[in-house]
């Protein structure tokens, strides 16, 4: 009894198939092999890039801390730039998904000369990601920096080129008395028609651009301000 021989072209298609298997197994080891060993410096160039700006946005700086702050209102420090470490404290501390970072900034003599924390929207090509300072002595957003953005070169670049756009600032940032909420919404209007210190004063032609910023820092500073400012007591020293 003779076994029934396997036609050459079967034996063809499960040598590809082998093959290829083989090719995407070692092509996918390369990859991980490669993010790993890249992922802490990619995290140190993100860490770097973060505490300049965060060192631009408070020009008066000499040194900062990274914090994350609870819907609870409970602050607790991290180690500087270690996002890792940052998500694990907001979780230890009961803050979940819901913790915000902010960076507090001190100067030579470690006292706290302002906060810095990340807002991002949607603009005209993609997110718009800024960080922008808070200014607690004044209660007021004393000035912002790009961290990302793709907006059309030569137009939606001008929020950091403008000068009358960057004389918006800074930008009335006030609680209710409760301290529940900013006493007045940040918003970006028309350009020529602003009246209020709380208010954007938009760029002719980069319009969505300047509304993304004025949305990215409402809704950071609405989420993180009521946290943090009936709390400053525990901020003022560098710890």
């Amino acid at each position: 009894m003779t076994s029934a021989a396997i036609p050459p072209q079967a034996t063809s298609a499960v040598a590809m198939i082998r093959t290829l298997g083989l090719i995407a197994a070692l092509c996918g080891f390369i990859i991980v092999s490669a993010y790993q060993g890249t992922y802490d410096a990619v995290r140190e160039n993100k860490r770097i890039a973060v505490e300049r700006a965060v060192f631009k946005v408070i020009p008066t700086a000499r040194s900062i801390v990274e914090y994350v702050a609870s819907p609870a209102g409970e602050i607790v420090k991290v180690g500087a730039g270690n996002a890792a470490s940052a998500a694990g404290t907001a979780a230890a501390g009961g803050a979940g998904n819901n913790a915000v970072k902010f960076y507090a900034g001190y100067d030579k003599d470690g006292k706290l000369v302002g906060i810095a924390v990340e807002g991002v929207a949607k603009g005209y090509s993609d997110n718009v990601r800024i960080l922008f300072a808070y200014d607690p002595a004044a209660q007021t957003i004393s000035g912002f920096g790009v961290v990302t953005s793709r907006e059309t070169p030569g137009i939606g670049d001008k929020i950091v080129t403008d000068k009358h756009f960057l004389a918006n600032f800074p930008l009335d940032a006030k609680l209710t008395a409760d301290l529940k909420k900013l006493a007045n919404a940040i918003v970006t209007v028309k350009h020529g028609s602003k009246t209020q210190p709380w208010e954007i004063d938009a760029i002719t032609g980069a319009t969505i651009t300047s509304r993304a910023v004025g949305r990215a820092i409402n809704d950071a500073a609405q989420m993180l301000l009521p946290r943090i400012v009936p709390h400053l007591s525990a901020l003022k020293e560098k710890p």
